[in-house]
């Protein structure tokens, strides 16, 4: 019997999904039997700097895992979006065909040890998450994902970076209603999610002529009243005008040759899109960026983010930066800052 996307979709997301619960409520002794019968083989697991690639379970189940539940005992798991999708993610629209399932939103609990070297707080703290897995006959085969550990150190009393022009903290569930799709969406509503996110990303954003905003085209996608949840260092813009404002000239300033590249993935279930990215923005770093004079290094960023579309305007969008990452390339270790 042939198994229909959507019904392979659906299973996918079951999969992810009893995954997480299984975590949530399993011992440390039990881990690695738990992430070895979730995975196919031994998976790839992609993460924040500097937590970097991982290429096996154990490796996963070491270097990140169990330090985070260490650092963060009895952290609870909140989901704003979970989604589900068929990837088509390269640039001139070559069928990718990879399947894939992600999620966003909050981890909550009391920072009682260190984390990565961000002193703890012994107060609860929420931490900012991303996470996307290609599944492979219902098992994951790479692991893409980010904390906002920028956000965190605020948390923690570090600021690494100057003020952020945004609004700091400002990361909510979606408006509109439910979108944690455990059942299927409709499937004309995804058909125009996807055709109207890659006309976005890679006819949109690229047409940038590096001299004037509008060339880039983004205010024929965005609503004036977009609310853009930006990560920790950049923060949230609240409408069209803060995120031309606050964001998006500071970054061409800083970057005015950026180009969207060949995505990990990028698939849309009813009115969400979603992609990540690891090098998904190659560009020069021609210009100061909070608070960093131009180096002139060829950088590349790693990313997650989901859109939620009203008719063919976006109205939410949150951005994930690695902005550890991206700072390293500058030669600015954002984490050393936290024993100054």
């Amino acid at each position: 019997m042939t198994i229909s996307l959507l019904e392979t979709n659906q299973r996918n997301k079951q999969s992810i999904w009893q995954f997480w619960l299984a975590l949530a409520d399993a011992a440390d002794s039990d881990l690695a039997a738990l992430i070895d019968g979730a995975a196919a083989g031994d998976a790839r697991w992609f993460g924040p700097a500097p937590i970097d690639q991982m290429p096996s379970n154990a490796v996963y189940l070491r270097h990140y895992l169990l330090p985070l539940r260490r650092s963060f005992p009895n952290l609870t798991r909140h989901t704003h979006i979970f989604m589900a999708g068929e990837s088509n993610g390269k640039a001139d629209g070559a069928e990718d065909g990879r399947l894939w399932v992600g999620g966003t939103g909050l981890l909550t609990g009391v920072f009682e040890w260190d984390f990565l070297g961000i002193p703890a707080t012994v107060g609860r703290v929420s931490i900012r998450w991303s996470e996307f897995f290609l599944m492979e006959d219902g098992r994951i085969a790479e692991s893409y994902f980010l904390l906002d550990l920028v956000d965190l150190m605020q948390q923690a009393g570090v600021h690494a970076l100057p003020q952020a022009r945004g609004r700091d903290h400002v990361y909510p569930a979606p408006g509109g209603g439910d979108a944690v799709f455990l059942a299927p969406q409709d499937a004309d509503a995804t058909g125009q999610s996807m055709a109207l996110i890659r006309a976005f990303l890679f006819d949109s954003l690229n047409s940038y002529d590096q001299k004037d905003l509008s060339s880039m085209g983004v205010a024929d996608y965005f609503s004036k009243q977009v609310r853009w949840y930006g990560p920790g260092g950049i923060g949230a813009c609240l409408n069209l005008r803060e995120f031309e404002r606050l964001h998006q000239q500071p970054w061409l300033t800083a970057f005015p040759d950026r180009k969207v590249q060949d995505l990990d993935s990028l698939f849309a279930e009813g009115n969400f899109a979603a992609s990540s990215g690891w090098g998904a923005v190659s560009a020069t770093h021609a210009g100061p960026y909070l608070g960093c004079p131009a180096t002139g290094n060829e950088i590349t960023t790693n990313g997650i983010d989901f859109w939620r579309r009203q008719d063919n305007r976006y109205v939410e969008n949150w951005v994930f930066v690695d902005m550890i990452h991206l700072f390293r390339q500058f030669g600015v270790d954002l984490l050393a800052k936290v024993s100054l």
